[in-house]
């Protein structure tokens, strides 16, 4: 699935304020390669259910075993075997003879205590491949069973026994050389693969953890011509107090008009179908109870546009240029989700009414997308109606004793409250103004 960096910088997959981004609210990596792997996941959706549903297999599994992972294994621990193999170290004696070692030790105290650290932590990481090992054994996952095979191999040399009957904290000289040696020349390529293998679990095992500490839920995938969202407690993953949402797109119906007043929570709906559609083709869970969606060939937001000084290019025109490209990509017949978010702010009301109406009389004639649109130009509503395709929600507000009051619940409808004259009085920026 296809979803460009506007479209990932809207949804807040990555963000600038790295806690405001969805990627740090799935981070629970314990390395620092970890992280970046699944960095590098959460980059790039998958295009087809064999390969979203082995993702889902292979965290759902790892979700099993998350009491169970060993605890042996650090982010300081592999950082260690990582700085052996890039520190030039004089050349360890192969002669065990304890004159030679002790003269070694000697006269290259730094290399002596690195290669004999460096073991100790070799230990701590053989000892936690080898329960990894047991905990990954049966699993329908293509990915684990692939590690499985490589790990198990191998751990299946001699040295790797005795490697772990030694006791860490009694090396002897003897062990530090003949083992030393055997980790920097003959088990580095094995060493470094098994590491590698481990930080692609740790970004698994990342979303397995936040899948369970967020309550989400694997989805549904289907392979249809016709675009399907269908979700029961649908929620936007970043909030801490979240309301939920029941939300269904078909072909019958996949264009949301959704109004409501500023603040109310039609940005935040916007945002939580597309994060969760986006999450859903990582080969993750979702935010929600339930969800069941059709494989989309891609997401398209339109929701914080601004205008380029430097090019000279104005809020409106870059609206335009989104709007075009959009277009482009919908006409080619394949499945996209379109999530925009008030329609032509950088224009006036007349001129934004007129162009809003256009663009969404052309785009709801699309049936191979799903659209959700959001505007304060609820008038526009009324020509709309006729259209069968067409739903409208809007989020309500009301006042009470002055105040202004969000449930945040989505309801059928248009909504043709306007209250920002209202904010201005409640925030005391009126009667900031009558003292001037």
């Amino acid at each position: 699935m296809l979803a460009d960096k506007t479209t990932q910088t809207d949804l807040s997959i990555f963000h600038p304020d790295m806690e405001q981004s969805v990627f740090h609210h799935l981070n629970f990596t314990q390395t620092n390669a970890g992280r970046e792997y699944l960095r590098e996941l959460l980059s790039n959706p998958l295009r087809t259910i064999p390969a979203i549903e082995n993702t889902q297999q292979t965290i759902r599994k790892l979700g099993e075993v998350i009491d169970k992972w060993p605890t042996s294994i650090s982010n300081g621990t592999l950082m260690v075997l990582e700085k052996f193999y890039d520190t030039s170290i004089n050349k360890l004696p192969k002669d065990l003879g304890v004159i030679g070692g002790w003269y070694y030790r000697i006269t290259s105290p730094t290399d002596y205590s690195l290669t004999k650290y460096t073991i100790e932590h070799a230990i701590d990481f053989t000892n936690g491949m080898v329960n990894i090992l047991l905990l990954i054994k049966d699993t329908e996952s293509s990915f684990l069973k692939t590690w499985y095979e490589r790990i198990k191999k191998m751990l299946q040399r001699e040295e790797i026994g005795q490697l772990l009957s030694v006791n860490k904290k009694q090396l002897t000289l003897e062990d530090v050389f003949y083992f030393g040696n055997f980790i920097r020349d003959r088990y580095k390529n094995s060493l470094l693969e098994m590491m590698d293998i481990y930080f692609r679990m740790d970004a698994y095992m990342s979303m397995a953890i936040a899948g369970k500490k967020w309550g989400l839920s694997f989805p549904v995938i289907t392979e249809s011509n016709e675009p399907l969202i269908e979700a029961r407690g649908l929620f936007h993953i970043l909030l801490p107090v979240p309301v939920p949402y029941d939300v269904r797109m078909d072909k019958a119906e996949n264009f949301i008009f959704l109004t409501g007043a500023n603040m109310a929570g039609k940005s935040t709906f916007i945002k939580a179908v597309g994060i969760s559609a986006y999450l859903a083709h990582i080969g993750m869970g979702v935010p929600a109870s339930e969800m069941k969606i059709s494989l989309l060939d891609g997401i398209l937001s339109n929701i914080q546009i601004t205008d380029n000084l430097i090019r000279g290019e104005s809020f409106f025109y870059n609206e335009v240029q989104r709007i075009k490209s959009t277009i482009e990509k919908i006409n080619t017949g394949k499945k996209w989700l379109i999530l925009i978010d008030e329609l032509f702010k950088g224009t006036n009301q007349e001129d934004a009414v007129r162009c809003s109406a256009a663009v969404m009389e052309g785009l709801r004639k699309n049936e191979n997308c799903l659209f959700i649109i959001s505007t304060h130009l609820y008038e526009i509503g009324e020509s709309l109606k006729r259209h069968s395709t067409i739903q409208f929600h809007y989020f309500e507000t009301s006042i009470s004793e002055g105040e202004l009051c969000f449930s945040y619940q989505l309801k059928p409808g248009i909504s043709n409250d306007r209250l920002g004259y209202l904010i201005l009085q409640k925030e005391g920026v009126l009667d900031l103004l009558n003292k001037l």
